[in-house]
């Protein structure tokens, strides 16, 4: 029996779009550009009287329609709320039944009913992380460093930071553990907890930008792993008595302070209290008017390491809680009062909770996502808070994106599976009832193109794991021919390449190579997400070696396709897929034959504190770990083309990185291709992209 066992997952093969000749090609520039291929369903809205609304294009502009099964009714034009403007910024419904919006440095509330605009205020021209409070619309935001709040015109300032390295009210900890910003209003407006980072102690680290004469250089705060890392403290400011207190958190200065959520009576905040060894958590209480700790409502512990993303949901007026947790080593949901006591767990299985949508409008029920067995899929489920018994609400299989509909008794569903493009369905709560509203069943965007099938498939790797892959295969597929492979990756956590999903989560530019003449395999190793703490946790203190041995087996696999031409192999990711690319490049040298490494880590002792020491440790702690993943160790042994690509502005992963392998390789005698965007950070976006993609595809087309 072979090491590599094969298991096509059910509806494994989606079809070929490829029968007549008159189909158009499949360009690389039509795959990044054309919007009908997103299937978009623009700021979808649930009505409380089961129809819909979504903002579509018209000649007049972007408009937002009001959708049912009798008859479709124009709301209002966005050139009605805002004269001049023909596009909507992201539109927010209120439980009042009006919409707000912010459209530049204005936020203006909408009534539909009676047609008119209310504007409740004007915000400087330099406001940023503008935060709205729904019910007071009152905003909070930033100027610089500092945290102000615009109350109905009036305009109070929370902080007055005369270091610049003192930051207010913006995201911290770089990004990491669920925090995406930097300001939480309290569910009445009265009071608003919010971030304070002391950056002072940390390391400047140079961006140059070349867009004055002479370049100039721009300093950042990027702490790097084993160095000083920056002070985080939590404000709540009252808005009635107009002044600021913070919260009395015990413990070391850089610590990781995250999941700030307001109780309902809005007397106190929970903070989760990370150490930053990241393997100790307490959930925390504090009390709102005085700042000071209350108790510690539940502790937890690894051996490895913690990764809270979601703080408390708090479920009623007697302050229950639902809490997420991956004890048991599956991300589930557990009940618990305010004391801390654990009252049942609501959610069951080998399989994760990805998502918590929240309570119901009568606060009986918690529906969430999860993953599923294999974890491939999406699935809406929900629970009574009462007796805990599950009900799947999603009918059928596949990656579904629920959100409330207003009065919160039903849900607008936006799922896809491998044999579905994109599907919009009302389910009701009470009865699970799904009713289809929008389909692109049979109107698959691809229909009038030649695109090629994708064949989805699991792998048993090294470890004994199923390691999930799709292979897409170009239109013109003929098994008797040989075809050289492009191998794309990611391999890191927090993400996860194949899913049941339309395309198996493949991004349209992926079938544009495959109509160039390239097999297209993607596989999701060992430190993926959606299959628990042990697959992930698998790359702890060893970043890179079990992913490599994991795609090593794909690429096994690829060698047992007699129209696999494994001799013409070559490996593209980008950020961790960089690095991936770039170990496999040079701890497996011989194995590909070109590969493109974007915005690759390099060296983990050069990436950021909150990232790289949970999975890592630090440099002082794991020695070994470090100088095994840093590729540039590795240069020597390079093989075959490869191509670094790096944008000189990236504050994610540094310019640094790509140099360090260049220098290395170059001490080495060993030739590199490499191509910087000037001005770009993590990402190559606008028209840049189009330009990224038309060159790694010609580096893959002339060296394989």
């Amino acid at each position: 029996m072979k090491k590599y066992i094969l298991l096509l997952l059910a509806g494994a093969t989606l079809p070929a779009f490829t029968a007549f000749s008159q189909k158009k090609k499949l360009s690389l520039e039509e795959s990044l550009t054309n919007p009908a291929f997103s299937m978009p369903i623009r700021q979808p809205h649930g009505f409380a009287d089961r129809s819909y609304g979504e903002v579509v294009s018209t000649p007049r502009g972007d408009a937002f329609l009001k959708i049912s099964k009798i008859k479709t009714d124009t709301l209002f034009y966005a050139s009605d709320w805002m004269p001049g403007k023909r596009n909507f910024p992201l539109l927010n419904w209120r439980e009042t039944g009006n919409v707000y919006a912010l459209w530049a440095d204005e936020l203006s509330v909408w009534d539909w009913v009676a047609r008119r605009k209310e504007t409740i205020c004007t915000l400087p021209k330099d406001a940023k992380n503008q935060d709205v409070q729904t019910k007071t619309l009152s905003v909070a935001y930033t100027i610089g460093h500092n945290l102000y709040v615009n109350v109905r015109q009036s305009v109070l300032t929370v902080t007055n930071e005369k270091d610049s390295n003192v930051v207010c009210g913006q995201s911290v900890h770089r990004n990491e553990y669920g925090i995406t910003k930097g300001t939480f209003w309290s569910p009445e407006g009265n009071r608003l907890a919010f971030y304070r980072m002391d950056q002072r102690m940390v390391s400047d680290y140079p961006i140059v930008d070349i867009s004055s004469k002479p370049a100039a250089v721009k300093n950042i705060k990027y702490p790097m792993a084993g160095q000083v890392s920056h002070e985080v403290k939590v404000g709540i400011f009252d808005v009635s008595s107009r002044t600021s207190r913070y919260l009395a958190i015990d413990g070391p200065a850089d610590q990781y302070l995250c999941g700030i959520t307001w109780t309902p009576d809005e007397k106190f905040v929970t903070v989760t209290v990370l150490n930053r060894a990241t393997n100790h958590l307490k959930l925390n209480v504090y009390d709102a008017a005085s700042g000071s700790f209350v108790k510690t409502l539940l502790e937890e512990k690894a051996e490895k390491y913690l990764d809270p993303q979601e703080g408390p949901l708090f479920v009623n007026a007697a302050l229950d809680f639902v809490w997420q947790s991956e004890r048991n080593g599956f991300n589930h949901l557990y009940l618990y009062d305010f004391s801390g006591k654990l009252k049942k767990q609501l959610s069951q299985g080998d399989d994760e909770v990805s998502r918590v949508l929240g309570t119901d409008a009568r606060g009986e029920r918690i529906v969430y996502v999860q993953t599923g067995a294999l974890g491939l899929d999406r699935i809406v489920k929900s629970v009574p808070l009462g007796s805990g018994k599950v009900k799947i609400l999603s009918a059928v299989r596949g990656t579904h994106n629920p959100i409330w509909c207003d009065g919160k008794n039903q849900i607008l569903d936006v799922w896809t599976n491998l044999s579905t493009p994109k599907t919009l369905d009302l389910i009701d709560l009470a009865d699970a009832k799904v009713t289809n509203l929008k389909s692109w069943a049979g109107k698959s965007p691809l229909n009038d193109y030649q695109a090629g099938t994708i064949d989805t498939l699991s792998i048993k790797g090294p470890g004994g794991e199923m390691l999930h892959s799709r292979l897409i295969k170009p239109s013109n597929f003929d098994p008797k021919k040989k075809y050289p492979v492009i191998v794309y990756l990611y391999g890191g956590p927090h993400a996860q390449m194949v899913t049941n999903s339309w395309l198996a989560g493949a991004n349209m530019y992926m079938l544009a190579w495959a109509e160039e003449g390239f097999l297209v395999f993607t596989l999701d190793n060992r430190g993926s997400d959606g299959r628990g703490r042990g697959f992930e946790h698998a790359h702890h203190r060893r970043l890179g070696t079990p992913e490599m041995e994991d795609q090593l087996a794909g690429v096994a696999y690829l060698k047992t396709l007699p129209f696999a031409d494994t001799d013409r192999m070559g490996i593209h990711g980008w950020s961790y897929g960089g690095f991936m690319t770039s170990t496999l490049m040079c701890r497996a040298p011989g194995t590909f034959k070109a590969g493109i490494a974007g915005a690759p880590v390099i060296d983990w002792g050069l990436y950021e504190i909150m990232y790289g020491e949970r999975y890592m440790d630090t440099p002082k702690e794991n020695p070994d770990g470090y100088e095994t993943s840093n590729v540039a160790n590795h240069a020597a042994n390079l093989k075959g083309k490869f191509m670094l690509i790096h944008g000189t502005s990236d504050d994610v992963v540094v310019w640094q990185h790509t140099q360090s392998f260049l220098k290395k390789a170059i001490e080495a005698g060993v030739e590199v291709d490499y191509f910087i965007y000037p001005g770009h950070g993590h990402g190559i976006g606008g028209r840049d992209r189009l330009h990224l993609m038309k060159k790694m595809t010609a580096y893959f087309k002339n060296n394989l």
